[in-house]
């Protein structure tokens, strides 16, 4: 039922919705980057079927080396969207820590090796 004023009885007089920061800055990126990570290894993972079939049905090496070539690309960027997450993640961790930055680089460096 609706007041004089056009507001709904049971709605209060001043519903103000505050907008929040999230308590953890990296919480909202960590979640996008997720989906974001696993859409594009849904995709690689068709690709790679798809590469799969192609060889059962017998078609040209060259249009499978395109097919890989696009897959390999696929994965870097993965790769790359990872690689950002984590160098995030360590660069907030010292911090909070109070850890040198050569630390954080160099922490980030050996992951970095073993992606490259």
């Amino acid at each position: 039922m609706k007041s004089s004023s056009g507001r709904s009885e049971n709605q209060p007089q001043n519903s103000v919705v505050e907008a929040r920061p999230p308590e953890h800055p990296f919480v909202d990126q960590h979640q996008l980057l997720q989906g974001e990570v696993l859409t594009r290894l849904k995709k690689i993972e068709g690709q790679v079927r798809g590469v799969y079939k192609m060889i059962e049905s017998g078609r040209s090496c060259s249009e499978i080396v395109i097919q890989l070539a696009a897959i390999r690309s696929a994965v870097n960027r993965v790769g790359a969207t990872v690689l950002t997450c984590h160098m995030a993640e360590i660069i907030e961790n010292n911090t909070k820590d109070n850890k040198d930055i050569h630390a954080s680089l160099n922490e980030f460096m050996d992951v970095f090796k073993k992606f490259s």
